[in-house]
């Protein structure tokens, strides 16, 4: 840290389970850093990777609870900047999967403070991975689709091409979801996707109330209710999600 000089800020993406799934430059930015600001979701075993002297910041988002708000974040982190500190911000899954890291980029940019991206890996591959779900196999599934199940801008809370996603012949993985499964499956199945496509729902990584829910798309929402699946939760729709490569290979 150097006082009078303006520091930098890394958007480092923590992988979305346990904390040696971080990439070795995350790491070894942890390691020399002098402020880390993170998420929910965050093996605390990364932020005893940090040096003794580094300040550490909870600001958690997290759907239906108290969290800082997106502006609180972005001057959070252009203050800790401004005070010449070198600046892990750091974030469950990857920052530029819907983790708007984005828009703290853009802000960091706009103040004048140096700034850059680590990505990590996603949860829409690695919690399917985590339950032996590969989201694109040969002959099952060509392409993979990543879509937000919550947004501000519709009055049902989807996408505005929604419909379209029931035509896709590959995997369609739907983050930030749970609390609109039942629409997701009801919208997908008014626009002509089968009822018997094969669907899963999936809670994995640091999530404190993990869940692997497997069932048809048509009976999705019942069993995921019926084993009180909690969030943060991934749906992941199409043939993948009926195999399981599952090899419990988590002890490693």
């Amino acid at each position: 840290m150097s006082e009078g000089k303006l520091g930098e800020v890394w958007l480092v993406g923590a992988g979305c389970g346990a904390a040696d799934l971080i990439t070795v430059r995350a790491l070894k930015l942890i390691q020399r850093c002098d402020a880390i600001v993170y998420d929910d979701l965050i093996d605390e075993a990364l932020l005893d990777e940090a040096p003794a002297h580094a300040q550490r910041v909870y600001m958690g988002k997290r759907s239906g609870q108290h969290s800082a708000p997106q502006e609180e974040i972005c001057a959070e982190l252009i203050r800790q900047a401004r005070m010449g500190r070198m600046v892990v911000r750091l974030k469950g899954g990857d920052p530029y999967l819907f983790g708007r890291g984005g828009e703290e980029m853009l802000a960091l940019l706009a103040a004048g403070v140096p700034c850059h991206e680590v990505p990590g890996v996603p949860s829409a591959i690695g919690i399917p991975a985590e339950a032996g779900i590969p989201v694109t196999h040969r002959g099952a599934s060509r392409s993979l689709h990543i879509i937000t199940g919550h947004t501000s801008d519709t009055a049902d809370g989807l996408p505005e091409e929604f419909d379209a996603f029931a035509q896709l012949q590959g995997t369609l993985v739907f983050l930030m979801g749970l609390a609109q499964l039942e629409r997701i499956v009801s919208r997908l199945m008014a626009a002509g996707k089968p009822g018997s496509t094969p669907a899963a729902v999936l809670s994995g990584g640091n999530s404190q109330h993990p869940a692997r829910v497997r069932a048809t798309l048509e009976t999705i929402a019942q069993a995921a209710r019926a084993q009180q699946v909690k969030a943060p939760a991934v749906i992941v729709i199409g043939d993948v999600a009926g195999m399981d490569l599952n090899t419990d290979n988590n002890g490693l």
